[in-house]
């Protein structure tokens, strides 16, 4: 495990690629996580170092394409802050990302806290939690050169890849009702289409949300009231370059675009 200096050591490292936005090939040996639980303990002083408040939170690795995509084999959670977030409809700017690609996803905003418990939170529980669903896009990156190789460890220090995030508005259906497992959102990019399905997203969107929670709570980490959970990309990454405009509509649930300049 790595001491107090060395996590906050590393953190500074990453702020500073992520503020210069240069790249580097990896944490030198002495700085860098053996672990899940250190790579937390550094992503959770990117939080304090950043200029932004915590929005929510992120799933990376949630489908099997985007495991393979960063070479995990199980999700990692990550945080949005507030100076990340686009409007819908908005531009996000391609300098510096290297990994170019948009996401499509399911976003959840959370009604109550769900604070750390001993016993795991049902997926039922925490959709009572739930507040509202929205369409939503995340545009990942990492400060790692090769992020294939870089392992969960340091991906999750990095943030767990979270770069960019476009929240659609609340949908207004009854998608409570809805079987999101087999929602098949449309993706238009350069003037083709691409369709996702819900059961790429952890098998259900509704799974990777409730995975969240309790990842957070083995973390001892409240997943509060008014915080968004975006889950996970229904469709493999798509690249994406400047002069772009990704736009996704989930039919009865809304849609969400951004440009890409």
């Amino acid at each position: 495990m790595l001491d107090k200096d060395q996590i906050a050591a590393a953190s500074e490292v990453l702020v500073g690629h992520w503020r210069d936005g240069t790249k580097l090939d990896a944490l030198e040996a002495r700085l860098r996580p053996q672990n899940r639980a250190d790579g937390y303990a550094i992503q959770a002083e990117l939080e304090r170092r950043s200029s932004g408040t915590l929005f929510g939170w992120k799933i990376a690795a949630t489908s099997e394409a985007g495991q393979k995509h960063i070479n995990v084999t199980e999700p990692l959670a990550g945080r949005i802050m507030s100076d990340t977030v686009i409007a819908d409809g908005g531009t996000a700017p391609m300098k510096g990302n290297e990994m170019r690609v948009g996401e499509p996803e399911f976003a959840f905003r959370i009604g109550r806290d769900l604070p750390p418990r001993a016993v795991p939170y049902t997926t039922r529980e925490v959709l009572d939690a739930v507040e509202t669903l929205h369409p939503a896009i995340e545009i990942p990156d990492s400060r790692f050169a090769d992020f294939v190789s870089a392992g969960e460890a340091q991906l999750i220090a990095d943030n767990a890849c979270a770069h960019l995030f476009v929240l659609g508005a609340a949908t207004s259906a009854d998608w409570r009702a809805m079987d999101l497992v087999e929602e098949r959102p449309q993706i238009t990019l350069r003037g083709e289409r691409h369709i996702g399905h819900g059961r790429s997203v952890l098998g259900d969107p509704r799974a990777a949300l409730a995975w969240l929670a309790n990842e957070l709570s083995s973390l001892g980490i409240t997943l509060r009231g008014g915080q968004v959970v975006t889950t996970g990309t229904c469709h493999p990454p798509l690249p994406i370059r400047a002069g772009d405009r990704f736009a996704t509509d989930f039919g009865m649930l809304g849609k969400v675009s951004v440009e890409f300049v």
